[in-house]
């Protein structure tokens, strides 16, 4: 049997041991919730509605009429527009703006017709690829690598305008120097003006999201 002293002793030891352990957890676990908050942006959903195509936002209520309409999210399932729009409301800025995701919307407006409440997803989705650029978790180069904006190659410009006229939304023009140019927040990689470059000189390259659903058809 334990005489006194060295019980009290012993419970001593493991009540300091179980302390100091209950107070690393919650050391830890104020950090974890520190970063969490510092990993938000409560202001982003006012961002997004302040660019052009985002001032719907908040007319969602996330019925997911968007994401059974969207070829791209039936075949890239990580790819879910209620899901992203729901990540805008709760300010998780840094995980949509610096993911791969937010380049795999082709652009086909499949979800515009079918939303109740006349909120453009694919509006949406530009508005959030003007911002990436203006924060710059991507460069205007890496637009054009990643496929999502054409680029007139200088050399091979015959200067015809045949880019100017077909494009739908005026974005090739001609710069100082007599070429054509295309600003590459603007462009919208229909490959319209690639398909009737007389020259050529129009490159677009295939984009992860076409590779994807490519490969979902072979």
């Amino acid at each position: 049997m334990l005489c006194l002293p060295l019980f009290l002793s012993l419970f001593s030891q493991v009540t300091s041991k179980v302390f100091k352990e209950l107070t690393e957890n919650f050391t830890s676990f104020g950090a974890r919730m520190s970063k969490k908050a510092m990993d938000t942006n409560p202001g982003f959903s006012a961002e997004v509605m302040a660019q052009p195509g985002g001032a719907h936002l908040n007319a969602c209520f996330s019925c997911g009429a968007c994401s059974g309409a969207c070829p791209v999210s039936q075949a890239i399932s990580e790819f879910d527009p209620r899901k992203i729009i729901h990540m805008i409301r709760m300010g998780l800025e840094e995980r949509i703006l610096g993911s791969d995701l937010l380049w795999y919307c082709s652009g086909c407006r499949s979800c515009v017709p079918v939303c109740p409440q006349e909120v453009s997803f694919a509006d949406i989705m530009g508005a959030l690829a003007k911002l990436a650029v203006k924060k710059n978790y991507i460069t205007p180069d890496q637009l054009v690598e990643n496929g999502k904006a054409a680029e007139v190659q200088r050399d091979l410009c015959v200067s015809c305008l045949t880019c100017v006229r077909v494009c739908p939304w005026d974005i090739p023009k001609i710069d100082d120097g007599g070429f054509a140019c295309i600003d590459v927040e603007t462009c919208r990689a229909c490959g319209i003006c690639v398909a009737e470059c007389p020259a050529q000189a129009i490159i677009l390259h295939e984009s992860e999201d076409e590779r994807l659903l490519s490969a979902c058809t072979v």
